[in-house]
Formats: structure tokens, C-alpha cells, sequence
């Protein structure tokens, strides 16, 4: 269904670009719609299996607060409160560092290990479903995406 459609647009876009920019974030939101959904059964959020994706990643180091927000897809999220959240469910640990009581070093635990394998393969099994694109194209969509970031004013 095209995105006019998909929103009920009853007059034209102004031009393409404006028609990109709302279907790219039409899009992430139908993504991240079907994963909150998805996640909110296993009682986490998004940005809570992003943190342990990004501290899997870094497994067996451990990794700061602020090298978790460095790594973010929602920059906006407050990792402070993400950590002790998946700290209370067994799937991290915290660890102040000696020389700056203000750090700690952030560690994924066997709980949180065996958790991540468990949703992983549900999201994977999601977005296979949801996503109808061969090999091809999904390289030619991601190449697009990463062009559109690196436009005139990236950061």
C-alpha cells in the first residue's frame, strides 16, 4: 500500500522529498510499533533490548553509561534509568569504578544473555515476516538510508 494511502492523504505531497521524509518516518513507526508489541509481552521496552543488544555486543567487556548512549538508536532515552530497570530484572550488573565514583561499568548477566537469545529469535521471526524484500534489495534500501543520513546536513 503506498504511504499516500496508508494515511489517508487526500491532497498531493509538496514534493518528493517531503513524501520521502514522512514515508521513512511512517515506516519506523510501523516497525517500532510491531517490536514494542512484540517486546511488551517479555516486559521490556525498546530502548531496554536495545541496552542489552548493545552490552551483548560488548560481551565479556563491560561498557560505561556513557558508551551505551554513544551507541543508542534513541538518543533520547535515559540510559541511567534503562540500566536500573534491567537491573532489577537480573540482566545486568553495575559496577562503580574505584577511580570515578560517577561511572560504573555496565555488564550483561547470564539471565540477560539467555533473555536476548529468546526475544532475538522472536523479533527475527517478526521481521521476517513483515519484511517482503530479497537480498537485492534490502542492500539497495539500506545503501539508500545511509545516503539519505549522509546528506548536506549530517551531523
Amino acid at each position: 500500500m503506498t504511504i499516500e494511502k496508508e494515511i489517508k492523504q487526500t491532497k498531493p505531497f509538496k514534493n518528493t522529498v517531503e513524501k520521502t521524509m514522512v514515508n521513512v518516518m511512517y515506516t519506523n513507526n510501523w516497525f517500532c510499533d510491531r517490536q514494542f508489541k512484540l517486546l511488551k509481552k517479555h516486559g521490556i521496552t525498546v530502548q531496554q533490548y536495545n541496552v542489552l543488544r548493545i552490552l551483548k555486543g560488548r560481551h565479556p567487556e563491560p561498557i560505561t553509561i556513557n558508551g551505551i548512549i554513544e551507541r543508542m538508536l534513541d538518543k533520547m532515552s535515559n540510559a541511567s534509568r534503562l540500566v536500573d530497570k534491567l537491573l532489577q530484572k537480573g540482566y545486568v550488573d553495575r559496577n562503580y569504578r574505584s577511580d570515578d565514583r560517577r561511572a560504573c561499568d555496565v555488564l550483561i548477566t547470564e539471565a540477560g544473555m539467555s533473555f536476548l537469545e529468546k526475544v532475538s529469535t522472536e523479533l527475527y521471526k517478526l521481521e521476517q515476516d513483515m519484511i517482503d524484500l530479497d537480498e537485492e534489495d534490502l542492500e539497495t534500501l539500506n545503501t539508500l538510508l545511509d545516503k539519505l543520513r549522509n546528506g548536506k546536513d549530517s551531523e
